[in-house]
């Protein structure tokens, strides 16, 4: 049976960028909110105001960065290389679209990118923070991206790193990894702003 660690681990997707509404790759490129990813990353304050975190773990990237202290957590936040996003390399900007023009059959999960990231790779960084969060003894907020946090979900009970393609997550939500009876499990996915105390 696995050893359960903490009570919780809260995984929270940065808010709106202008490249996350075009559906473009959004890996390395260090881009701001909008104002309207702002509005709502300001709007996950009250819902995390009520818990105590025993770590803060934030994506050096600023989209990650400002969520995170627009959510009201930023004072406590350490920066984790580890939780950047994927490493697009030639698909950087490209939609997915425009990538499948070329390899019609492409999937990052699976194939990851060329000048880019190996699922893999991907999947060493995932387990770090796992291994990381799991050594500490209460809840643990994570403040990243789309794709790593699918991988991190995925993995996180069990799942290789492809499995993370059956997880959706949209920007500026919540989602909670927990335990069932000493076994990693997924409480909640995707949610939109609201947490069960």
């Amino acid at each position: 049976m696995a050893k359960a660690g903490p009570a919780e681990v809260v995984l929270i997707r940065h808010g709106e960028t202008a490249w996350s509404l075009s559906g473009q790759h959004t890996g390395r490129t260090d881009l701001p909110l909008t104002e309207r990813g702002r509005e709502v990353a300001r709007g996950l304050a009250p819902v995390l105001a009520g818990r105590e975190f025993h770590q803060v773990l934030c994506s050096p990237l600023q989209r990650a960065r400002e969520t995170c202290e627009l959510a009201g957590l930023g004072a406590g936040a350490q920066i984790e290389p580890d939780l950047l996003e994927w490493d697009y390399g030639l698909y950087e900007g490209r939609t997915p679209a425009e990538v499948r023009t070329e390899t019609p059959d492409w999937l990052v999960f699976r194939d990851g990118c060329p000048g880019g990231e190996s699922p893999q790779a991907v999947s060493a960084r995932v387990d770090r923070v796992i291994e990381r969060v799991r050594a500490v003894d209460g809840p643990v907020a994570l403040f990243a991206h789309g794709h790593v946090l699918r991988v991190l979900g995925a993995r996180w009970i069990g799942l290789p790193t492809a499995g993370g393609a059956h997880f959706l997550l949209d920007t500026s939500t919540l989602t909670v990894l927990s335990w069932y009876r000493g076994v990693p499990a997924i409480r909640c996915w995707n949610a939109p702003l609201t947490l069960s105390p």
